[in-house]
């Protein structure tokens, strides 16, 4: 959950994005759990006021998993700096699909976007019940699924022997063939991919992407200090905006993270950070932005698209499976790379905005 912190931290104070709520769903811990969580966050970055709209408690038809290997068992730990829920105010007890439903619908069509940062259950339902949203949204957006196959120069971790004794590359996360979000609930994935309107519409944000976005020691330092980090990891300038002592808020993300890392090392063996995925999700909504100040380009050669399908059996459960199509018009947005000079920039500028409205604390209490 600390990635889900940094997309909500994104979604909520970038300024070419409206964050309109926030649907909870089963996923690396219990529906109560993320619901929670993403209210605690809410909360320490500024912004109570943002609904919350506790969604589907497990698959469609499977057993709820976990992640409290990565995560813990809260979903959210490695911190004690994180503000306790509060009383559910800011909750909804209205169904949830029925408050994504209205929410999108609100908007004039083909402006809103929805994202979705955990398993796709809570988006299945929505389109499956409500079918006329995936005409009127202008984008679905998910981190989830990996390709594999040389798709991209990320690294996933170490190779693999397969049932039949065979030695692989790792594609996925959660197994070695499978990222968490798909396989947790690969009948909800499938769903998504195979509805013919939604695919034109989707950009899917796979672990080879997400494993180029590392939170290696010069991002750490950017995100607990502020200013610029130069080299790679700014648009450029100084670093004279650097604070003499981190806000209450850049440790909180930095314990967070620091939790993170040395979990994902521990699972994969990538020492060097790991990869921030959820905020890619959000950030590729920014792909096209008039402003060049605020744009963040995703890579996608020649405009390729692809039918993806879900892997429901088997030892690939879970297998994001993408064919190229040959025409430009249809399938699914599946970028290779990103500006990720722009997206931790963008990361920061959010995180120095939630500095300010939350009064640059760096007091120590808990509160």
């Amino acid at each position: 959950m600390a990635l889900d912190a940094c997309a909500i931290l994104l979604g909520a104070y970038h300024p070419g994005l409206e964050l309109l709520g926030i649907s909870t769903v089963h996923g690396n811990t219990s529906l109560e759990n993320t619901t929670n969580n993403a209210l605690s966050i809410l909360g320490a970055i500024g912004k109570p006021e943002i609904r919350v709209f506790p969604g589907a408690p497990k698959p469609f038809c499977r057993t709820a998993s976990a992640a409290p290997d990565i995560h813990g068992e809260s979903g959210l730990d490695g911190t004690d700096l994180l503000p306790k829920p509060p009383k559910r105010t800011a909750v909804s007890h209205v169904n949830a699909i029925e408050e994504m439903r209205d929410a999108l619908l609100r908007c004039p069509p083909n402006t809103a976007w929805l994202v979705t940062t955990g398993t796709l259950t809570n988006a299945g339902l929505l389109f499956a019940v409500y079918p006329e949203v995936a005409a009127h949204i202008k984008g679905l957006s998910i981190m989830g699924g990996a390709i594999g196959n040389g798709f991209s120069s990320a690294t996933m971790g170490p190779a693999f022997t397969d049932g039949q004794g065979n030695v692989h590359k790792r594609i996925g996360n959660k197994t070695p063939w499978a990222e968490f979000n798909i396989v947790c609930d690969p009948e909800a994935a499938q769903s998504i991919f195979s509805h013919q309107a939604l695919a034109s519409k989707t950009w899917l944000i796979p672990l080879d992407v997400t494993h180029q976005a590392c939170v290696d020691k010069q991002v750490q330092d950017l995100l607990l200090w502020g200013g610029s980090s130069g080299g790679t990891h700014g648009r450029g300038g100084s670093n004279n905006n650097r604070r003499t002592q981190p806000t209450r808020l850049r440790r909180m993300f930095h314990e967070l993270l620091t939790f993170y890392s040395k979990t994902y090392a521990a699972c994969f063996g990538l020492v060097d950070g790991p990869p921030l995925h959820d905020p890619l999700a959000v950030a590729v909504l920014l792909h096209d932005h008039p402003s060049p100040d605020l744009r963040i380009r995703f890579d996608r050669p020649a405009g390729e698209r692809w039918d993806v399908r879900v892997n429901l059996e088997g030892e690939q459960i879970g297998r994001t499976v993408a064919t190229p199509r040959s025409d430009k018009g249809g399938g699914v947005c599946i970028p290779r790379s990103l500006d990720l000079k722009a997206f931790w920039a963008s990361l920061e500028m959010c995180m120095a905005k939630a500095d300010e409205a939350t009064g640059l604390a760096t007091h120590n209490t808990t509160g």
